[in-house]
C-alpha cells in the first residue's frame, strides 16, 4: 500500500523539490501550506465566499487556482503542486502562529534573542503538522530541510537526526527541539543533495521556483523590521542608554528590542573603531557595547534542554556546540546539571553567545539535542587577556 506523506510546502525551492523527489519514491504526496494569519496573507475562502474552516484538507479540493492565500509564496506552492499533480491545502494556523509571536515579543523585550523558526518547528511543523497528519491518515510528515534521518541500529531509537550534507545549507540546527517520537515518522528528502542540486532538479522538470530566492526574513514579519514589530505588539518602553563595558554612557537607544548581541551595524553612535552589543541589560534598558575580543564567552549555560537521545548516553568527548543557527559547530565539553539543563566549557572561545538563542549539541554530524541559552561568562579574570579582532 503507498504511504501518505503531508508535505509543508513554502513556496520554495526546497520543499518544490521535496514533492517531486516524493513522488519518485512511491508516496502518497499531500501538499499544505500554513498560512500565518499576518496582514500580507487573505483569509482562504471556498467558492461561497465563506471562510474555509481549519482543516480543509478533509474536504473536497478547492476548485480556484489562484491559490487560498493572497500571498505570492502559497500562489508559487499552489502551481508547483498543480504542476505535479499533488493535492494542495491551505491551512489557518493563525492561533498557532500567535503562540509563536508572542514568545518573539516577549524574549526579545526581556533581552534575548528569540528563534521563532526553531519553535515553528517545534509546535507547528513537527508538532500540530503531525495532528493534521494523523487527521487525514498520513504515516509521515515531510519538509524541505537540509538534514538527514539514518537509521541508528538501537532498538528504542531506531532513527538519528543528522546535519545535511551541504555544510553551507545545513539546518539540522532549527531541528533540534522536535519530538523525538516522530523521528521515525519524519521525511527530509532534499537532506542528502547540495543546493546546486535541488535547483537543477527542479529547473529539470520544469518549476518556474528553480531560481527563487531563499526567504531571509521572518514569515509573519512581513515588514521586515523587527524592533517595530514588537513595538506594535507591546506597550513596553524599553528605551535606555548605551554604555561601554567600562560602565561610560556615550549615547541612548530607542528601546532594546532592536538589538542583539554581536550587533555591529545600527548602533547609532560613532566610537572610531568597531564595536559591538556585548550585553543586553533588560532589567534597567541598557545596551552594553565594546571591542571584538569583549564579546569572547568560554561557557554557557542552557535550559529547557531536549534530547533526541537518552540524556544519560551523552558521550564524554567528540562533542561540539552550535549556538547560532548559521554559525558553526564548535569543539566543547558538555556537562548534564539536570535533565533539563546543562554547562557548555568551549575549547576556545566563540563570539556572539546570544542569551535566548539555542545551543544544540552535535557528537560528529548527529544532532544529540540542545537547550535554550540564559547565561554566558568567560573563564578569564579579564577580557582583555584575549587579543582584539584581526
Amino acid at each position: 500500500m503507498t504511504e501518505r506523506v503531508v508535505l509543508a510546502m513554502s513556496g520554495g525551492v526546497d520543499s518544490s523539490v521535496a514533492a517531486s523527489l516524493l513522488l519518485e519514491q512511491q508516496y502518497d504526496v499531500v501538499g499544505v501550506f500554513m498560512r500565518h494569519g499576518e496582514a500580507s496573507a487573505q483569509s482562504c475562502q471556498s467558492s461561497n465566499g465563506k471562510e474555509n474552516p481549519l482543516l480543509p484538507i478533509l474536504q473536497g479540493r478547492l476548485d480556484h487556482k489562484q491559490g487560498c492565500c493572497s500571498a505570492s509564496d502559497a500562489i508559487d506552492a499552489r502551481q508547483v503542486a498543480d504542476r505535479l499533480g499533488i493535492p494542495f491545502y491551505a491551512i489557518d494556523m493563525q492561533e498557532e502562529f500567535r503562540r509563536i509571536v508572542d514568545y518573539f515579543v516577549d524574549e526579545y523585550q526581556k533581552g534575548r534573542t528569540p528563534n521563532p523558526c526553531v519553535q515553528c518547528n517545534n509546535w507547528i511543523k513537527f508538532g500540530r503538522l503531525f495532528d493534521y497528519a494523523d487527521a487525514v491518515g498520513a504515516k509521515y510528515v515531510a519538509t524541505g530541510h537540509y538534514a538527514r534521518l539514518l537509521p541508528t541500529g538501537q532498538a528504542d531509537q531506531p532513527f538519528g537526526l543528522y546535519r545535511g550534507i551541504d555544510d553551507t545549507k545545513d539546518q539540522s540546527y532549527a531541528l533540534a527541539g522536535i519530538d523525538r517520537k516522530y523521528l521515525q515518522r519524519m521525511l527530509l528528502p532534499v537532506g542528502g543533495f547540495h543546493k546546486s542540486e535541488i535547483r537543477e532538479r527542479a529547473a529539470a522538470i520544469g518549476l518556474k521556483v528553480a531560481d527563487k530566492k531563499d526567504s531571509q526574513e521572518i514569515c509573519f514579519v512581513t515588514s521586515g523590521k523587527h524592533a517595530q514589530f514588537v513595538r506594535d505588539r507591546s506597550d513596553r518602553n524599553t528605551s535606555g542608554q548605551i554604555v561601554t563595558v567600562e560602565g561610560t554612557v556615550v549615547g541612548s537607544h530607542g528601546g532594546i528590542e532592536q538589538f542583539t548581541i554581536g550587533q555591529r551595524k545600527g548602533l547609532g553612535i560613532a566610537m572610531g573603531e568597531p564595536y559591538f552589543v556585548v550585553e543586553i541589560d533588560a532589567d534597567n534598558h541598557r545596551v552594553v557595547i565594546g571591542q571584538h575580543h569583549q564579546l569572547a564567552r568560554t561557557q554557557l549555560t542552557a535550559e529547557d534542554c531536549h534530547w533526541l537521545i537518552q540524556p544519560d548516553d551523552l558521550p564524554k568527548e567528540g562533542l561540539s556546540v552550535q549556538i547560532r543557527y548559521n554559525s558553526e559547530p564548535q569543539p566543547a565539553a558538555v556537562q548534564l546539571l539536570s535533565d533539563r539543563q546543562i554547562a557548555v566549557d568551549f575549547s576556545l572561545p566563540a563570539f556572539g553567545v546570544a542569551p535566548g538563542q539555542l545551543a544544540v549539541i552535535y557528537h560528529g554530524p548527529r544532532v544529540l539535542g540542545g537547550g535554550w541559552i540564559r547565561s554566558t561568562s568567560h573563564s578569564c579574570s579579564t577580557t582583555s587577556e584575549l587579543p582584539p579582532q584581526a
